[in-house]
């Protein structure tokens, strides 16, 4: 008897723990596939990739290599994001976003670490020509997985989020970089690799599978096609429509501008103003709020309206015309003031466009749209960078007039993006 109550207590606990397995296992598979854990994670991964920007002009300054560095290194590291890119688009669909985001993680630490351990010019540039292969392949993969893994009637949204936290998280991980490096310049650094090879980590285990083809199907001559940037780059030219033309154009331009601009602007502080990097990263953090505010409140507000692409003409117009105040504006208060301004709209100009070009590029090129559209990005931030980093030495506010100039081709481009999309409603 005795036995027998036994044998059925043990049933009744060895039911209890299955039931506790179950329960576990859906809760995992449950965590695994929400996106509000994927942004949390995605969050913490853009903070960490911007805890070096507020240290990079001390850095460059105390091993004296020289104004035009700070352009010319991001250039470099932007050079190889634009050429890998697509490629980074293709083996999503290939091996999936979730072992992109690994991969590329731990390759883009490697090449912080380089960057930290680099002393001369030649070093400086080849550290960052190496993390930037693999730049580009996070930021691609973090674009197709939230565009394969959002339902259709939340894919626009959760792309608009996906940009508002690049955005903002940018901004406070220049806050945490910026007052790492009052203490120590090179203690950012190897925080933000360590940082970028968890969060990674964290990411291939936290996100789905969302392969769209079977790699091992692929033998011989297919795989170098899909391992040559070239070629898949010339693989483009099967999606593009007018209006797709005109945003690549738009988002090219607004990023040339930008990264002119704001690339500068961090080297300004610094070098016009005598600013520490602690400065830099509060303006920074500053900045991220009102950006936050300004997503949460105007840019929501656009993506509910018939007539996006109209609306993002006028958020680049406003660009625009903060760039004549930063331009002529000498005195530190009202420079920064008009920055605000500036960088508010900017930073809602880019979910709008991320937006887009998820509706205009959706199928089943979408992760090639998404690898182009990241492509785009970096092809401006290649000639934007390198071009501010040289004209600076001519002029300090040189960058600023560039970017002003780039900025009102920019909002052209998106106002004729937004006349096509009205001819094909």
């Amino acid at each position: 008897m005795e036995n027998k109550n036994l044998a059925l207590t043990q049933g009744m606990t060895n039911d209890k723990i299955g039931q506790i397995t179950v329960r576990k296992v859906k809760r995992l598979k449950k965590i695994r596939g929400s996106m509000v854990w994927f942004f949390a994670v995605m969050f913490m991964f853009n903070m960490a990739a911007n805890f070096v920007h507020p240290v990079t002009p001390t850095i460059i300054v105390d091993l004296e290599l020289g104004d035009a560095m700070f352009g010319l290194a991001l250039a470099a590291m932007m050079l190889c994001n634009f050429l890998f890119s697509p490629f980074w688009g293709k083996m999503a669909g290939l091996l999936s976003s979730r072992k992109v985001m690994l991969i590329s993680g731990f390759g883009y630490a490697a090449g912080q670490v380089l960057f930290g351990l680099a002393r001369t010019e030649i070093e400086f540039l080849l550290a960052r020509m190496f993390a930037g292969i693999f730049v580009g392949g996070c930021y691609v993969s973090f674009l197709t997985y939230t565009a394969n893994c959002s339902p259709e009637e939340k894919r626009g949204k959760n792309l608009a989020i996906n940009a508002t936290i690049s955005s903002v998280s940018a901004s406070f991980g220049y806050f945490v970089g910026g007052l790492i490096g009052e203490v120590n310049v090179y203690a950012s650094v190897w925080l933000q690799a360590a940082a970028l090879a968890l969060t990674a980590l964290i990411l291939f285990f936290l996100c789905r599978d969302d392969k769209q083809t079977d790699a091992r199907s692929m033998q011989g001559k297919a795989w170098l096609r899909a391992c040559n940037p070239f070629s898949v780059i010339l693989q483009c030219r099967h999606f593009l429509t007018r209006a797709l033309v005109f945003l690549f154009l738009a988002y090219g331009l607004g990023n040339l501008g930008y990264i002119a601009f704001e690339q500068c602007f961090n080297y300004f502080l610094k070098k016009q103003f005598q600013l520490t990097s602690g400065y830099n990263g509060i303006i920074k953090a500053i900045l991220g709020l009102i950006s936050l505010a300004a997503n949460g409140t105007l840019c929501m507000w656009i993506l509910r309206q018939k007539r996006v692409s109209a609306y993002l003409a006028g958020v680049m117009a406003v660009c625009t015309a903060a760039m004549i105040g930063v331009i002529f504006f000498e005195q530190p208060l009202p420079f920064i003031l008009v920055n605000v301004l500036f960088f508010a709209f900017y930073f809602v100009s880019v979910p709008l466009m991320q937006n887009r070009a998820a509706v205009l590029g959706n199928g089943p090129q979408s992760n090639l749209v998404m690898g182009a559209f990241n492509a785009v990005k970096s092809f401006g931030s290649i000639f934007g960078s390198a071009l501010a980093g040289v004209i600076y030495t001519w002029h300090p506010k040189l960058p600023f007039v560039f970017g002003f100039i780039a900025f009102a081709l920019a909002a052209l481009m998106a106002f004729m993006m937004s006349r096509e999309e009205a001819k094909a409603a």
